[in-house]
């Protein structure tokens, strides 16, 4: 009557579906899936994966890439969060930051950035991309109608008593 038996979900990784973008292949926007993905086309967007990305030789993704896995072979203009492995091959190009729990750089992979590694990420990563809350920005040059004529004025008399 009362069990504790788990309500197990199979894993995205378990699920047996793969989507790909293949070589030539351009898309505008982001992609979100719970199963693996093999890029080797060109993506402008996210890529929001559950399970294993897989970015071939030609491929480019010029956004950020959130998945549990991932192995990068083409270049990425964007940051990567990876909840357990990341493995750059080679001929991977990164621009952008990279957080992750294990990385692995094969010799020849090019990578600039700043690196967070050796934690637990999976708890951070966010599969779907929210945007962030603005940060207020406040110019310190900035004057308010009439204070400059003031702050001017006042400049002139310190400078004539001096």
């Amino acid at each position: 009557m009362f069990s504790n038996k788990e309500d197990k979900k199979p894993r995205a990784e378990d699920s047996g579906s793969t989507s790909s973008i293949g070589k030539g292949t351009t898309i505008q926007g982001d992609i979100v899936t719970s199963g693996n993905i093999s890029v080797e086309g060109e993506v402008k967007g996210n890529v929001n994966c559950q399970a294993k990305v897989a970015l071939g030789s030609s491929s480019y993704v010029e956004g950020k890439v959130v998945a549990d896995n991932a192995i990068i072979a083409g270049e990425i203009q964007g940051s990567i969060e990876v909840g357990e492995l990341l493995t750059l091959k080679p001929t991977a190009v990164i621009h952008g930051d990279i957080t992750t729990n294990k990385l692995i750089v094969e010799a020849g992979a090019t990578f600039n950035g700043s690196c967070r590694m050796g934690v637990s990420v999976s708890d951070d990563l966010s599969y779907t991309d929210e945007p962030e809350p603005a940060e207020e920005i406040v110019d310190e040059y900035s004057t308010t109608p009439g204070s400059e004529s003031e702050s001017s004025e006042e400049t002139e008399t310190q400078s004539r008593t001096l």
